[in-house]
C-alpha cells in the first residue's frame, strides 16, 4: 500500500492506504477521527463534511489519492472544548443543533463559507448550508448561529 501524506487539522500525517479508499473511512477506523459522520454515502447529505484546502468537500466518496499534500480540516480542526471556534459558540449560543449527526457537516460547511466570505448576508449563509441535510428543523437556527458567529469574528 502506498503511503498517503496530507495535512490533518494543521499536522503533517502519512497513513498508509489504497488510494480508492475513502478519507471518511482513514479518518474514522485508522486515525480515530470521528466528527464526520457517514451518511449517505452517495455525497448527498453533507453529515461527512470536511475542509480541503479551504472548501467544503464530501469526504465518503473522497478517495486518498485526491488529498495528497492536501490541508484537511475536520471538526475536531476547528476547536476544541477549552478555546471553541466562534461557531461552534454560537451554534450553543442559538441552541442550533438537536440530535447532532449533521452538524459537524454543517459546521465546515459554515467554516469554509466563512473563510471565503466573513460577512455572508442570510441569503449566502442559506446557499452554503444547502448542501447539507438535517432532519430535525434546526435550519433556521443554523442559519443565525453562522451570521452571529461572523458577525463576532469582525469584532474580535
Amino acid at each position: 500500500m502506498p503511503t498517503i501524506q496530507f495535512q490533518l487539522n494543521g499536522r503533517p500525517t502519512a497513513v498508509d492506504s489504497d488510494g480508492d479508499q475513502t478519507l471518511l473511512d482513514v479518518l474514522r477506523s485508522r486515525l480515530g477521527i470521528t466528527g464526520a459522520h457517514f451518511g449517505c454515502g452517495a455525497g448527498e447529505c453533507g453529515a461527512c463534511h470536511v475542509m480541503v484546502d479551504g472548501r467544503a468537500m464530501t469526504s465518503c466518496d473522497m478517495p486518498m489519492w485526491s488529498v495528497v499534500n492536501k490541508d484537511v480540516v475536520t471538526l475536531e480542526g476547528l476547536g476544541s472544548a477549552e478555546q471553541p471556534h466562534p461557531l461552534q459558540t454560537a451554534f450553543i449560543s442559538e441552541q442550533a443543533m438537536q440530535c447532532g449527526y449533521c452538524v459537524s457537516g454543517i459546521l465546515i460547511s459554515a467554516a469554509a463559507l466563512l473563510k471565503r466570505n466573513p460577512s455572508p448576508t442570510e441569503t449566502e449563509v442559506r446557499a452554503a448550508l444547502d448542501r447539507n441535510l438535517c432532519r430535525c428543523g434546526s435550519h433556521n437556527r443554523m442559519v443565525r448561529a453562522v451570521v452571529r458567529a461572523a458577525a463576532e469574528m469582525a469584532t474580535s
